[in-house]
């Protein structure tokens, strides 16, 4: 016995190493196990001319329990002791102990001096361990063995049988239904089972025992009164009875096998077939779909709202969420159960399957790669239109704003420039309506670069095909016209002011030169403080430097501020002072402007106190940047590392892929090390996501200290993790044709050397060509005409390369024997016997019913015409499972 089946021994045993001690106190169930084992022990005696008559005392000398061993066995043991004394029985004892502990049999207290004692219980238990090692534990069905084996072996000869249900070996058997339906399978002249009922078991009992003695050499075991008068009979006796039906029936059990086999060949088929159709009716669908949704993309009839065209918008992102996923998930199912079903077809030596016209996996591609182009140009013109839409909105708006701005900054100028209050004024009036006609010249030229750019804006809305063009074209006309007005009547008053301009008086001068530099100082107040209240965002330490510098810059202009402030109040004091000493009739303020000193100086101190705010907000984000900066370095350090390493991980991959080293399941192991490696270098990249993270958080854009980002690693880590998965399967896939055609690891060695060689370009794929080349090498002579035969075996997709895994399978094809067409119709023989035919009443029997209809439909019309009527010949079976070419 091999190691594998001590083992089995062992584990099967342990369960029963105390023998159920407490059950055998009971004397019912002793009583079954004397009758029973006595039986069964003297059913191999009488081969070698003896028996026992008592079980606990025959064996008690030993001598009988090695006859017994040697028997069963077919082993010869050590010679045994012949003297009376008890020294000598207890040595017999220990021989015959040992013979069965050497065959992976674990004895759990029993002893040899309790055997030659006589004690019942430790007897029947050495029995019975003997029982199971010999005549149980071989016992195999599907899988199964020793009990479960034989309790499967029990089940599946009776499922047919009505009121026979097993699911054990005590009170299933209990009505003798079981025991005459395994005889009735067997040997159906002997019983007729339509009789039995199920209310008389002691008849259906005695009915089994007596014809299995008279006609199956197999010895009552067991009394139908003490069977029925249990509530449980004993399982070790029925387990015993049972098994000696098995042995008795085992060369049935060829023919059981022979039908299991049609019945997986069957299964394959239909399975096949199964497929096949899933993969048209799917393939099929989704064309449909595809060609439904290919127009609706292609339309491009823009819309006039920019509502309506975020509606088509919205509708495409339903179309990409919602609509889409699933057909993708569709297509990569199918392209999975056509890869599936032609690698089964490959295995059962069937011929690849070659879908319907127009359905093909790259018919499939072609059309989802329109439907990608159409959606690509579909997403790329709604963008494009929804640009233009916001274009001309924000222009339309643009437009309504400036011109709006226009119209109230003109209200009322056309009246003002009317007027001729002019000759009736002072001469220090004259000179303040000329400043302030100045003043309104100034303005009015700044305004020209606002007319300008309305009519710009008109002119690009025309051009932009704007829906609302006329009424914007009647808008800037109208404004156009009144600059034109404006500019004739500006220039009439000026000239009406100039003729009346007499007298330049020195406060006049002195207001209009404190207007022009109050004005501009106000200005630049305004606009510091604006800057230093402006709330800065930066991204880089050069940023915050950059704005340091140029508030330190802005500090340093302070004093020249300074002195800019006291020049133009000095004005305004020398104006104070003229008053003063000449009386001056001063009526009102200063009409060039209303920014008054008070103002002034409220202003620059509200300057001075914000210029060190400034700086403590410089000095903090300063700080912050620092900070941000250390996050860049640090993130970059490891990324700088993880990218490269994950790289060469790639190219390492490659080149395992393609090399060879040992045998299929070392290079399997290897690359799984080599997986768990890579597996246990995800810490680092969980560690880089977690800086990533506070780099996200401290709301970080860019890191001129890597080139890597976390989503080129992501991607790089899902490629190593797919490549690495992706290159065990194919030498999973390997392995699994190596062992189902039988090639040996030296065949194995010399494709793979031949592949590498002719793999000029080292992409694990050999081109037409050279495997052309590989063929004549390996002493290939065909023509044109059998090389595509062979194309078409290895590159059924019609893609122009040939893989590893596709070589091999033609490879051994080419040199596999046809073991398994000739095991099944081997079978087909045994079924058929001396006939040359099986009926349809004979497959309804040995197979299950929807596979035997099955068979019987796929072989009624290769039936020859000289077959027998409800018959199927060996010749029909053999074409409409393999086809005219196979068998």
């Amino acid at each position: 016995m091999d190691h594998y089946d001590s083992q089995q021994t062992n584990d099967y045993m342990q369960p029963e190493e105390d023998w159920d001690r407490d059950l055998l106190l009971d004397p019912a169930w002793e009583k079954q196990q004397r009758k029973t084992f006595t039986a069964w022990c003297n059913s191999h005696l009488r081969k070698a001319g003896t028996q026992i008559e008592n079980i606990e005392e025959d064996f008690r000398d030993g001598l009988k329990l090695m006859l017994l061993l040697e028997v069963i066995s077919g082993e010869r043991l050590a010679k045994p002791e012949r003297g009376k004394m008890r020294v000598h029985k207890i040595s017999n004892v220990n021989k015959a102990l040992d013979f069965i502990a050497s065959k992976g049999v674990k004895l759990v207290s029993i002893g040899a001096e309790e055997i030659v004692d006589g004690n019942v219980k430790m007897t029947l238990g050495m029995i019975w361990t003997i029982i199971l090692r010999f005549a149980i534990q071989d016992i195999s069905v599907e899988e199964t063995s020793a009990k479960e084996g034989l309790l499967l072996w029990c089940q599946r000869k009776t499922a047919p049988y009505k009121n026979v249900n097993i699911q054990n070996f005590h009170i299933s058997w209990k009505d003798g239904l079981g025991f005459c339906a395994l005889i009735h399978r067997h040997r159906p002249e002997l019983i007729d089972y339509g009789k039995l009922r199920k209310d008389d078991p002691l008849t259906n009992l005695n009915t089994a025992f007596d014809v299995a003695e008279k006609f199956l050499d197999i010895p009552k075991m067991l009394d139908a009164e003490d069977i029925v008068g249990t509530a449980r009979p004993d399982e070790k006796a029925i387990m015993t009875y049972v098994s000696s039906f098995y042995h008795a029936f085992s060369g049935a059990q060829k023919a059981e096998t022979a039908a299991n086999r049609i019945c997986k060949v069957l299964a394959v088929n239909q399975e096949n077939e199964q497929l096949m159709e899933d993969y048209e009716k799917l393939a099929s669908d989704l064309l449909e779909w595809i060609r439904r949704t290919i127009p609706w993309l292609e339309n491009r009839v823009p819309e006039n709202t920019m509502h309506a065209m975020q509606q088509k918008l919205e509708d495409f992102r339903d179309y990409r969420r919602l609509h889409k996923p699933p057909k993708v998930q569709e297509k990569c199912q199918l392209e999975i159960n056509f890869n599936t079903l032609q690698t089964k077809l490959r295995l059962s030596n069937r011929p690849a399957f070659m879908p319907s016209e127009g359905r093909m996996v790259s018919d499939i591609n072609n059309a989802w790669g329109c439907l990608e182009q159409a959606e690509k140009g579909y997403e790329e013109w709604l963008l494009n239109e929804i640009r233009r839409l916001e274009r001309l909105d924000h222009l339309a708006e643009k437009f309504r704003q400036k011109a709006s701005i226009h119209e109230a900054w003109t209200d009322g100028k056309e009246a003002m420039l009317r007027q001729k209050d002019y000759e009736t004024a002072t001469l220090s009036e004259i000179k303040a309506l000329l400043k302030k006609h100045e003043a309104f010249e100034s303005d009015l030229a700044a305004h020209q670069d606002r007319v300008e750019q309305i009519a710009a804006i008109a002119q690009e809305l025309n051009e932009l095909d704007y829906y609302d063009s006329p009424s914007v074209n009647a808008r800037c006309q109208k404004i156009c016209d009144q600059w034109d007005n404006l500019g004739a009547l500006t220039q009439k008053r000026r000239e009406a002011l100039e003729r009346t301009e007499k007298l330049l008086e020195t406060i006049d001068q002195l207001y209009l030169e404190y207007a022009k530099r109050a004005a501009p100082f106000n200005n630049w107040m305004e606009g510091a403080m604006e800057d230093l209240q402006d709330t800065f965002i930066v991204h880089t330490i050069e940023e915050i430097q950059g704005l340091t510098t140029a508030h330190e810059q802005f500090k340093a202009t302070l004093p020249d501020a300074d002195k800019e402030r006291l020049a133009i109040l000095g004005i305004h004091n020398e104006v104070s002072k003229i008053v003063q000493t000449y009386h001056v009739n001063m009526a009102g303020t200063n009409p060039y402007t209303t920014i008054t000193p008070q103002e002034i100086n409220g202003k620059w101190d509200h300057v001075r106190q914000l210029v060190p705010r400034r700086d403590q907000a410089l000095t903090e984000e300063h700080a912050r940047q620092q900070h941000n900066e250390r996050l860049r370095k640090q993130f970059g350090a490891q990324a700088n590392v993880i990218g490269p390493w994950i790289q060469t991980k790639m190219e390492e991959i490659g080149r395992i892929s393609i090399e060879m080293h040992g045998t299929l399941e070392d290079q399997l192991s290897h690359l799984r090390q080599y997986e768990k490696s890579i597996v246990n270098y995800k810490p680092k990249i969980d560690m880089l996501e977690c800086d990533h993270q506070l780099i996200q958080e401290a709301l970080i854009f860019d890191n001129k200290h890597t080139n890597y980002t976390m989503e080129h690693i992501r991607v790089g880590w899902e490629q190593l993790l797919t490549t690495i998965a992706r290159t065990i399967n194919e030498v999973e896939n390997q392995i699994l044709t190596r062992d189902a055609k039988g090639i040996s690891q030296e065949q194995m060695n010399e494709f793979r050397a031949s592949f590498n060689h002719f793999d000029r370009k080292k992409t694990g794929m050999m081109d037409t060509d050279d495997f052309r080349a590989c063929l004549i090498s390996m002493g290939y002579n065909m023509g044109e005409a059998e090389f595509a035969r062979i194309m078409s075996i290895v590159d059924p997709n019609r893609l122009g390369v040939v893989t590893f895994q596709a070589f091999i399978d033609f490879m051994s094809r080419e040199t596999a024997d046809t073991d398994t067409a000739d095991q099944v119709m081997a079978s087909f023989k045994i079924l058929a016997g001396d006939k040359n035919y099986i009926t349809e009443d004979e497959l309804r029997r040995e197979l299950p019913p929807d596979q035997a209809e099955y068979c019987i439909a796929r072989m009624a019309p290769y039936a020859g015409p000289d077959s027998v009527p409800g018959a199927l010949d060996y010749m029909s079976f053999s074409t409409a499972l393999y086809g005219e070419s196979d068998l």
